[in-house]
């Protein structure tokens, strides 16, 4: 059995209201809900765990039933960071062959890059949907360009990202010392590229945007429009 960990326990409002970022509506839906139904709609992930703000989790268990999303099988509280989160949603799970784990406000994830990542992480132990970098991209060190990295061996990471669940486990046993150490893990795959294990990337779209700002809020609603 496959397993998403679909974490949106940040309670950050930079896109404006009182309520997070996830709980916003794209054409009268929150964006979580866009983001969970994807996993509904794909084939390799047969359960959800939910991570959002321990505050959200007792009235989202009626959002669940409203927009009939049938894998979704827990919601629990989440910790102080997205990392510690997602140990949470980890510690959770009693056992599972793949590990999915996605960011909650990517809602514009489509089933078919979901299927094609975790597939690759079964024959590989680990993968993660990847997209093209269109900008140059320079290394800066003190308001000086020192560097210009060639764009080609470029990739901005996405979600999901897949791993087999007891190496995911285990890389996350490191995560206090890590974070002790004032490393910010936003990045489920560094944990495993530390371990020395490679990490396949499976291309995917750049509309699977991460809305986190009014600008992307805005460009959310023009691919929804655009895709409906």
């Amino acid at each position: 059995m496959n397993v998403a960990i679909v974490v949106a326990a940040g309670k950050g409002t930079r896109l404006g209201g009182d309520r997070p970022k996830q709980f916003l509506e794209l054409a009268g839906v929150p964006i979580i809900v866009h983001a969970l139904r994807q996993f509904e709609r794909c084939r390799e992930i047969s359960e959800v765990v939910t991570v959002l703000p321990a505050e959200e989790t007792a009235g989202f268990e009626s959002a669940v039933n409203r927009f009939n999303l049938q894998k979704v099988k827990r919601v629990i509280a989440g910790g102080a960071t997205r990392a510690q989160s997602v140990r949470r949603g980890l510690e959770s799970i009693a056992d599972a062959n793949i590990i999915a784990i996605h960011d909650g406000v990517r809602p514009f994830v489509t089933p078919d890059e979901i299927d094609r990542v975790v597939q690759a992480a079964e024959q590989n132990e680990a993968a993660i949907l990847t997209a093209p970098v269109s900008d140059t991209i320079k290394r800066i060190e003190a308001n000086r360009i020192v560097e210009t990295l060639p764009r080609a061996e470029l990739r901005r990471a996405l979600t999901p990202q897949c791993f087999r669940f007891a190496l995911i486990k285990r890389a996350y046993q490191d995560l206090d010392a890590l974070e002790a150490e004032g490393h910010d893990v936003t990045d489920d795959s560094l944990l495993i590229e530390r371990l020395g294990i490679e990490v396949v990337s499976v291309e995917g779209s750049a509309r699977n945007i991460k809305l986190t700002t009014q600008e992307d809020l805005a460009l959310g609603e023009a691919i929804m429009k655009f895709t409906h």
